[in-house]
């Protein structure tokens, strides 16, 4: 799918509640977060830019994700959050980057609201990545997403309740967890 296809499907789909968005469940206060699920054209077809979190962080070592991270309280708005935390995590200049709109949170069973925010990057990006967030950058094609022949969904139960959990391996990478369920959104909201 290249950046024309996805802009015209994006913008004619309303969007829906999160198809794969779990109960929140610690009943406690709830952490707003946002992430920027950056899309960037690579050969004539949009490819999803992703994270390899550092291995000595404390929360998800390792784990692969979305630029982004909590609202502070001097953020303007779920925009900026998203911008500021990409800034920060992988050098993204706020004015390279061309927002899209968002999809509806995602709310995760340890208490945060993620709220994905779609945005296209120009070809030529290149990416200052701060270590002791980010491992790695990398690329994957939003059409392997789109493939449901690459989702892999396991139930487990916490709490007496059943949960899906997502993954959508890709090459080396495991992709799951929060990450997988938001591409599995954005591609529904493709369809």
């Amino acid at each position: 799918m290249n950046k024309h296809e996805f802009l015209h499907k994006f913008h004619l789909h309303p969007l829906t509640a999160a198809v794969s968005s779990p109960p929140l469940g610690t009943g406690g206060v709830i952490k707003e977060s946002a992430v920027l699920v950056a899309l960037v054209e690579i050969n004539n077809a949009l490819h999803v830019v992703l994270t390899k979190r550092a291995s000595h962080l404390k929360h998800h070592p390792g784990q692969i994700s979305f630029p982004g991270g909590k609202v502070e309280k001097h953020d303007s708005n779920i925009f900026a959050t998203a911008l500021r935390e990409s800034q920060e995590e992988i050098g993204l200049a706020a004015d390279s980057v061309a927002i899209l709109g968002q999809l509806p949170e995602y709310r995760t069973l340890t208490g945060f609201t993620i709220t994905p925010v779609i945005a296209l990057l120009p070809q030529s990006q290149h990416y200052v990545i701060d270590q002791n967030e980010v491992a790695q950058v990398f690329h994957v094609p939003l059409q392997h997403f789109i493939d449901q022949r690459n989702h892999i969904i396991i139930t487990v139960e916490r709490k007496m309740r059943q949960h899906p959990i997502y993954y959508m391996p890709y090459n080396e990478h495991n992709i799951w967890g929060a990450t997988a369920a938001i591409l599995k959104d954005l591609c529904e909201n493709l369809r």
